[in-house]
């Protein structure tokens, strides 16, 4: 009894631990699936010899609607995702940034 009692004990801390994050689906995954799922990354940058940095960007308009009408010039910021690739294209690390800037000024950090 007591042992079942432990054991449960672990199951529902391992239940309640596990806020896994969608991307997490695309680690030890090939650049090439992802592409083929999310489309043409809007820049590919290079990662020193490790390979190559994915970036997708989408543009986020606050008010976009207003008494005026829909906004259409002037971003309030990008959510960016960085996705990263090995030289044999499998994804090893991603991340996601907010930025103000446009996705033609990105540098690799």
């Amino acid at each position: 009894m007591k042992k079942l009692l432990i054991l449960l004990i672990i199951l529902i801390l391992q239940a309640c631990s596990t806020t896994k994050n969608p991307n997490d689906q695309w680690i030890g995954q090939s650049k090439k699936n992802l592409i083929k799922i999310w489309g043409p990354p809007i820049r590919t940058l290079q990662n020193s010899d490790q390979g190559e940095i994915l970036l997708y960007a989408e543009q986020v308009y606050t008010n976009a609607a207003t008494s005026e009408g829909p906004r259409m010039a002037g971003s309030n910021y990008w959510n960016y995702t960085y996705i990263y690739t090995r030289k044999d294209g499998k994804i090893y690390f991603y991340k996601t940034d907010k930025q103000q800037q446009p996705p033609q000024t990105i540098a690799v950090k």
